[in-house]
């Protein structure tokens, strides 16, 4: 179902302007489901600056087109070892199976290359898709969050779930 020209890799200052017009691009898309966003967050300038603010973000593509990305945030060391994972997927590319490739990518990479035990993601309670991506990539459900996050305009409830990744100890 992926067609092999779309690829999966970390976000670099020169995706900056491809993010820019991806996110223009599915702003209504993505109204529903993202928080507002300050008019800086827009630029190439707001993008590079979301590069480099200690989170891990890659982004999916088709070509030198960006058509979604994906993000690790909040990652925290120590007894906790854990990240937040955020994903999507431009509207015209839905249906490819790119959230669950992008959502695996990310977790081999929280396992393997940030050596986390635990990634945790959230959705609104009626983002069935997304549900869908996260038990196809092994999450469990693990709660219920009143107003967890301000999402178009209100605070929303959402869904938690978790996916471990491994039971080795942190490292010291």
């Amino acid at each position: 179902m992926i067609d092999e020209k779309f690829e999966i890799r970390p976000a670099t200052p020169d995706d900056a302007a491809a993010l820019v017009a991806a996110q223009l691009r599915n702003r209504e898309h993505l109204a529903g489901t993202e928080p507002a966003r300050a008019d800086a967050y827009f630029t190439v300038e707001g993008q590079i600056a979301r590069m480099n603010d200690g989170n891990v973000r890659w982004v999916i593509t088709d070509g030198d087109r960006v058509i979604g990305r994906a993000d690790l945030s909040g990652i925290v060391r120590g007894p906790f070892c854990t990240a937040s994972l955020g994903y999507w997927v431009d509207g015209e590319y839905l249906g490819r199976g790119l959230a669950v490739r992008a959502a695996e990518t990310m977790l081999a990479y929280a396992r393997d290359g940030l050596g986390l035990h635990r990634v945790e993601a959230s959705t609104l309670t009626d983002n069935v898709a997304s549900q869908r991506v996260l038990a196809k990539c092994g999450f469990e459900k693990i709660g219920f969050a009143p107003r967890y996050l301000h999402i178009n305009g209100a605070w929303r409830d959402h869904f938690l779930f978790q996916r471990i990744l491994h039971d080795d100890p942190p490292p010291l």
